[in-house]
């Protein structure tokens, strides 16, 4: 019945893309805006204690807005957008993408969530489940620290800001691989204290993608 009558709505009140505002697709990020969206070279963007930091797509306005609107606005419908460019770009990493894998995304302090309503990077992680076949483990690694947001700081301060801000429960780990899931990567340092908590609770088979890095 919700279904139905989402779909009737849909009919009266067309949705518009969140980047351009048309309305000819009746959908939230239209065909054209998505096309604007590009992909990195398949190579990783950098290494940190062994360890592959990939990133899916150029800061272009389009993933900016993208970007922003899912993880400030409420617009929890671009999950799927996110996840499916970032899916696409994982898939062509064939050596990763063959692998046994569990996905984690970078957790929020029940703090942050509180304030929020949602961790975003959660909602992709569900979308990039769905497409790659993927299972999800959101109980592995907590945020335990209620850190400062990361943007107005240098690369050392956020090296301190992070420490000691993650924890992993022994009890949800596997066998498989890690891959961690985060929109952006600036100096890589939220991954790097992830890697390091992870290594030290025995988990080496880790993967990091980030949907973009400022330039």
């Amino acid at each position: 019945m919700k279904s139905l009558l989402n779909s009737l709505l849909d009919l009266i009140y067309k949705k518009r893309c969140y980047i351009c505002g048309s309305s000819k697709y009746s959908i939230k990020l239209c065909p054209d805006c998505y096309e604007k969206l590009e992909h990195y070279p398949k190579r990783a963007n950098r290494i940190i204690d062994g360890v592959n930091i990939y990133v899916a797509g150029y800061y272009t306005k389009e993933l900016q807005k993208l970007i922003r609107g899912l993880k400030y606005h409420k617009q929890k419908e671009l999950a799927y957008y996110l996840a499916k460019f970032m899916y696409e770009y994982f898939a062509k990493l064939e050596t990763v993408a063959d692998k046994e894998i569990q996905l984690i995304p970078v957790p929020l302090h029940k703090n942050r969530i509180k304030k929020r309503k949602y961790n975003h990077m959660e909602l992709v992680c569900e979308e990039f489940s769905q497409l790659s076949g993927f299972e999800t483990n959101f109980e592995l690694i907590k945020r335990i620290k209620d850190t400062k947001p990361q943007y107005k700081l240098s690369r050392k301060e956020r090296l301190v800001n992070l420490a000691d801000a993650f924890e992993v429960d022994s009890a949800f780990i596997s066998c498989k691989s890690v891959l961690i899931l985060d929109d952006i990567c600036t100096t890589g340092s939220t991954f790097e204290e992830m890697i390091k908590v992870l290594k030290s609770k025995g988990i080496q088979e880790i993967v990091c993608l980030a949907a973009s890095t400022p330039v």
